[in-house]
């Protein structure tokens, strides 16, 4: 077959592909968004859930998706920044490095539902909590902390290594190279996998539904003690969020409108998640801007 023929059949194959997947991620978009814009209003937004009558809302279910994304975060970034470090900068190539290695790569492949699992037994029973926020965002915590490791790792390695050596070569030691040099620079891309990896978390069902639990107590938001059992900021409560409220209406559908509420909330879950994705490339490219400005 003649080179420029074979080129172009490639080509064409390729443009093709593209196409089929832009097609399928469109279309999966639209049916969502079609269905559920339509029954999205402030009302919607702001209202518990009903039981058993039609017109009840998200609000709950919403809050405690956003808080429970805050405490798995505020767990997940300290740890897997410093996994990132010690991984790119003071991990060396032997057996220990590649067993560490070796179980970033399986505990980044476990299914969600064994993690929660996971979470059942070591922070649901073995300590005490019951089903809480605190042990859905310990198990969400175990689910993402390999990707922020490695999102981290790879923003350092990603720096020149040039800078570093400059920053050592002035006798600036290790650790002030690593902060005030070689930080800064990796920070759109952690930055970026940061968001995208909240993004995972907040549209994550399976580990919630052994740790966080499947309903919410009725939430004062005027008390605002964490201590308060009512409290919404109570990390000891139990709390279901967005994604496992849907499988909980289509799974029961008790209530006449379980339809329209699983289309409403499926089209909040996924302007959520899409939206977290349009920051992060927004963030990062505009700290990327300011730092090459600078």
């Amino acid at each position: 077959m003649n080179a420029k023929v074979a080129d172009r059949i490639a080509t064409v194959l390729f443009y093709m592909i593209a196409l089929l997947i832009v097609g399928l991620l469109t279309g999966l978009l639209g049916f969502i968004l079609v269905r559920g814009l339509m029954v999205i209003d402030w009302n919607f937004l702001t209202t518990p859930p009903s039981a058993v009558r039609e017109g009840g809302g998200i609000g709950p279910q919403l809050f405690n998706s956003f808080y429970l994304l805050v405490l798995t975060m505020l767990i997940t970034i300290p740890l897997g920044l410093g996994g990132g470090i010690y991984m790119a900068e003071y991990a060396k190539p032997n057996k220990v490095t590649s067993f560490i290695r070796l179980s970033i790569e399986v505990l980044s492949s476990l299914p969600s539902i064994v993690v929660g699992l996971f979470g059942l037994l070591v922070f649901v029973q073995y300590t005490g909590w019951g089903f809480s926020l605190a042990a859905g965002a310990l198990a969400l915590a175990v689910f993402n902390l390999p990707l922020m490791v490695r999102v981290v790792e790879q923003a350092i390695e990603s720096v020149p290594r040039e800078q570093k050596d400059a920053s050592l070569a002035l006798g600036i030691t290790h650790w002030q190279t690593i902060t005030k040099v070689m930080l800064p620079v990796a920070l759109p891309g952690i930055v970026t996998g940061t968001i995208l990896a909240s993004g995972r978390v907040f549209g994550e069902a399976a580990a919630i539904m052994f740790t966080a639990g499947m309903s919410s107590p009725a939430l004062n938001f005027s008390d605002w003690d964490p201590s308060s059992p009512a409290s919404p900021l109570n990390p000891f409560r139990p709390a279901s969020t967005l994604a496992v409220h849907i499988w909980k209406i289509n799974s029961e559908g008790l209530i006449p409108d379980a339809v329209e509420v699983s289309a409403g909330a499926s089209a909040v879950l996924v302007i959520a998640v899409l939206l977290f994705n349009l920051l992060a490339r927004g963030l990062g490219r505009y700290i990327h801007r300011k730092m090459t400005s600078s």
